[in-house]
């Protein structure tokens, strides 16, 4: 069951943590390659602010974005900014998505994503979660998947799973969590026929793969070889 209300409450604490770690780094930090290829983290951290002003327009019924070549122009242009306009940029952007999803609001309505993306409105804390989270580890500064919550990434393997699941490039997928963190929990993916491969390993290695933040190469699979799998 979606809890919005927990999702802003742990959204809050992984901005907190997000912004203390930031805060300890320089602006020739900023100017060095993040995890994401062609990206700095100065571009990492405009990605965020410009983030969370996005999913405010998706909770009050306006375009995500104005259009996918304003996005990329907005990251880029602040990238370069200096440390401390980075960090006030996150501060102030994440207390303007608080304070919309603070207002009354029928939180079982639809909303629309980007590119036609629709979701329930409730889901939209996580979604933003999953931005501040991942993006942290993208950051290369420490914070690793191995960090996250065991919650959080059960879920994002529950998100990733369902992503990919019906996608006729990704042959049948049973995904087994071993015994770190929810050890023993099971997801199905890919395609509905067929014998399913078996991929198995630690969770935060799971989620690794399926985000496109990890090779695989510390999964176990019965049945064939691991599969790429197309972009998010």
């Amino acid at each position: 069951m979606i809890d919005h209300v927990r999702d802003l409450a742990s959204l809050q604490a992984a901005t907190e943590r997000l912004l203390a770690a930031v805060g300890k780094l320089d602006n020739a930090a900023l100017a060095e390659p993040s995890r994401l290829p062609g990206w700095s983290r100065g571009h990492l951290l405009a990605h965020l602010a410009r983030n969370a002003d996005a999913l405010v327009n998706v909770l009050t019924g306006r375009p995500m974005y104005v259009s996918a070549e304003a996005r990329d122009a907005d990251i880029e242009r602040d990238a370069p900014r200096p440390l401390h306009v980075h960090l006030a940029d996150l501060r102030e952007s994440a207390a303007r998505f608080e304070d919309t999803a603070a207002a009354p609001a029928d939180w079982t309505r639809t909303v629309t994503l980007r590119n036609g993306v629709t979701d329930v409105a409730a889901r939209v804390p996580f979604r933003r979660l999953v931005e501040i989270e991942v993006h942290h580890v993208d950051l290369g500064i420490g914070y690793e998947l191995e960090d996250l919550a065991d919650d959080f990434v059960a879920r994002e393997i529950d998100f990733l799973a369902d992503r990919f699941s019906g996608n006729p490039g990704v042959p049948a997928l049973r995904l087994v969590a071993t015994a770190d963190g929810p050890g023993g929990a099971q997801w199905r993916s890919g395609r509905a026929e067929g014998e399913p491969l078996v991929v198995s390993g630690p969770a935060a290695e799971l989620m690794g793969w399926l985000a496109g933040r990890r090779d695989g190469a510390a999964l176990e699979r019965a049945g064939g070889p691991l599969p790429a799998l197309p972009p998010l």
